[in-house]
């Protein structure tokens, strides 16, 4: 198994919050999902995939992204790494090959994207009972609140976040950006002067 690259920090303690993600570009979204996890876990990593399962690298490229999470994991004081895949459960894999031993593997995320994990069409009845043996979720409401199903519950857990992420999106600051409206508001301040850079062929 390929181990996950750290760009910023390395492996350590037994608990692990990953915020996998686009960040195309880092949100104050983001941000909100790392600070309330730092109670639940030894160490919070952004990993960014270098490719995704479903989609493809528009907007900024891989190398842009990550110029961006490390001016802010500078500032915030969070882990940054890559993977080969794109899926939660080859992160997870990735995750522990860089680990070296048993660790406990939580995913942040906000409420649409965990249904979307649990509700996909995997090919296979107990795929994702399976994948939630490997890692477990700590979910923010987005849009509303998360109510597991109750046989997975138990790996399942909530994440209170100090703002509401509902409208923060990346999508959401790359629209403000392509329309000419304010976004400023909806990224850390640390990247305000790097976004316009870029980005400026959206500007």
């Amino acid at each position: 198994m390929v181990a996950m690259e750290f760009i910023r920090g390395a492996p350590r303690g037994s608990t692990v919050g990953i915020l996998a993600g686009a960040f195309n570009p880092p949100t104050v979204a983001h941000l909100a999902l790392i600070d309330a996890a730092r109670s639940r876990v030894d160490q919070v990593i952004c990993v960014l995939p270098r490719e995704f399962p479903h989609k493809q690298y528009e907007g900024a490229t891989l190398e842009g992204r990550l110029r961006m999470l490390d001016r802010v994991s500078a500032e915030h004081a969070f882990d940054v790494a890559v993977t080969e895949g794109g899926l939660f459960i080859d992160i997870a894999r990735e995750a522990r090959a860089a680990f070296g031993s048993r660790i406990d593997v939580a995913f942040l995320c906000g409420r649409d994207a965990a249904e979307r994990i649990l509700t996909w069409d995997y090919g296979r009845s107990g795929t994702i009972e399976s994948m939630l043996e490997e890692f477990r979720l700590l979910v923010a409401d987005r849009g509303g609140p998360f109510a597991p199903p109750p046989h997975l519950a138990h790996r399942i857990d909530p994440l209170e976040t100090a703002i509401d992420v509902n409208a923060i999106s990346s999508s959401e600051v790359r629209r403000r950006i392509e329309s000419g409206q304010p976004w400023r508001e909806l990224a850390p301040p640390c990247i305000h002067d790097l976004v316009p850079l870029i980005y400026g062929r959206m500007l």
